[in-house]
């Protein structure tokens, strides 16, 4: 049976530490208690059941209990990426038509009278934390919510478009929880340090993991990568997890001994190791386990690698986690031979149930799994090409949408390319991604000027649009490169020919 996903307060020894950080250390009697205040709190709002309730915050206690005290009171709730600007916040709000938004002060008034919908109720970070600890409010005991329940909606990047709400329930989070817990070896003795945005899956799951094990989870924002040695040697952390820009930092920090001592696993995500990047982390945190995933926010995680087979198979993304299938298909929807590219679908419990009231863009990504499929139902037609070899190891070859990832980000190119329109003097914009050591790739974008605007300050563009792109866009949404062209190339169809604009990219970085 499936526990609903405020139940994650009980799987820890009460007075084990289930939360450590600026705050001070919260064990699981604490954490159960917090949990019960808040949700309390929540109900006393009166919402109609499954009312969303947004967070725009950074890490820290709030931001990790928030989830299960909106789960308890029946609400559904909707983390927002601290690092989004007003525009992509307010998209946010409207499409899910949140009842409540809870953040700071400085946050609040990024905002517009337009950009909150009708009756929004807000509340600061300082009233949540104050609610949490205080004893004398009332409690709110678990329920028993229908593990089918939608318990949360995750906004990710679309290959077109502003973000997409994923629609997850509690049997989505809890046994995505439950599996990484097993194949990670996660135990009640593991610290966890959660570098990562809690508003990503990746992110939040470092969390609901770690107290499916009893672990504990410490929130850490960090300046500068010393920051994060310090802090793992300092919390005695046994678990990192990343996506490989961090991990490119990382290496190039010194770590003293001391503070690698109890690190047991090193997790990345987000894109691929690259060989000379193994190699670092070997040097870096020898004898740590380095284990390498693959997955989307709409099936949460597909595959991941033991960290025993990285060295001999450094391309591959391994094999399904626990509770999830994972088939690569052909056009026609039958199983393809060992060696032989299709796309990679994923059915299972993990499934997502969609995006939120957009039957359309449902319809093209969940689809009813091959007929081959072990678990039948909806599947994720993830439009990624992979191929599995004769040992039954998958690698993933490419991405049949035009999607960025930087930095670990999944960036929708129309994002950038609406933001570059917006700006006065540009006609036509396309944005597109050109792999990097660093980022894994760096956005490049290309722009045709207004022809008026060539009789007169042409030359001022690309200054006046990367100052409006930082208004508009989240940091690492920035253009690496800015190119202004008399014309974009187009193909046979009249549309913006976007392999010869990524031939071009190419050109510039020889």
């Amino acid at each position: 049976m499936i526990m609903p996903l405020d139940h994650l307060t009980q799987c820890g020894a009460p007075g084990d530490s289930a939360l450590a950080g600026k705050f001070g250390t919260v064990d699981y009697a604490a954490l159960e208690a917090m949990t019960g205040r808040l949700a309390a709190w929540l109900a006393g709002f009166g919402l109609s059941p499954g009312s969303r309730i947004a967070a725009w915050l950074t890490k820290g206690r709030a931001a990790a209990i928030l989830p299960l005290a909106c789960a308890r009171a029946g609400l559904v709730y909707v983390p927002v990426n601290p690092l989004l600007k007003r525009a992509q916040v307010a998209h946010i709000l409207a499409d899910s038509e949140a009842a409540m938004l809870i953040s700071i002060s400085s946050r609040f008034a990024m905002l517009e009278p337009g950009d909150q919908p009708a009756g929004l109720n807000r509340a600061e970070e300082a009233e949540i934390d104050a609610i949490m600890v205080d004893a004398s409010r009332p409690v709110l005991g678990p329920g028993q919510a229908d593990p089918e329940a939608l318990v949360e909606i995750l906004y990710t990047s679309g290959s077109t478009g502003r973000p997409k709400g994923v629609m997850l329930s509690h049997a989505n989070l809890m046994i995505g929880a439950r599996s990484v817990a097993i194949y990670l070896g996660l135990a009640r003795d593991d610290r966890t340090l959660a570098l990562l945005p809690l508003s990503f899956d990746y992110g939040q799951n470092q969390l609901f993991s770690t107290w499916w094990a009893g672990g504990c989870v410490v929130p850490f924002d960090y300046l500068l990568p010393r920051d994060v040695a310090r802090t793992v040697g300092s919390q005695g952390i046994t678990t990192l997890a990343g996506v490989p820009p961090l991990w490119v930092q990382l290496v190039e920090t010194d770590w003293p001994a001391e503070a690698v001592a109890r690190l047991r696993r090193i997790t990345n995500s987000g894109g691929a190791l690259t060989r000379p990047l193994i190699t670092r982390l070997r040097e870096t945190f020898p004898g740590v386990d380095i284990v390498a995933m693959y997955g989307l926010t709409e099936a949460f995680r597909s595959t991941f690698l033991p960290p025993d087979m990285l060295d001999d198979h450094p391309d591959s993304i391994g094999r399904a986690i626990p509770d999830a299938e994972v088939l690569i298909v052909r056009p026609d929807g039958t199983i393809t031979d060992d060696d032989e590219p299709g796309e990679l679908v994923h059915a299972g419990p993990l499934v997502a149930q969609g995006y939120w009231r957009d039957a359309e863009r449902t319809a093209q990504r969940f689809r009813p799994a091959p007929a081959a499929s072990l678990y039948g139902g909806m599947a994720v037609w993830s439009g990624d090409t992979a191929v599995r070899d004769k040992d039954g190891l998958l690698r993933f070859i490419g991405r049949d949408d035009a999607m960025i990832k930087s930095a670990g980000n999944r960036i929708s190119p129309s994002e950038i390319e609406d933001a570059a329109l917006a700006v006065a003097g540009v006609a036509e914009a396309c944005a597109l991604g050109r792999p990097d050591a660093r980022l894994g790739q760096a956005i490049i974008l290309f722009v045709r000027a207004d022809v008026a605007l060539c009789e007169t300050d042409a030359h001022a563009l690309p200054d006046r649009l990367r100052v409006a792109l930082r208004q508009a866009l989240p940091s690492f949404m920035q253009p690496a490169e800015l190119h202004v062209l008399a014309a974009l190339p187009r193909n046979p169809n009249g549309k913006i020919d976007r392999v010869a604009l990524a031939a071009m990219a190419q050109e510039t970085s020889a």
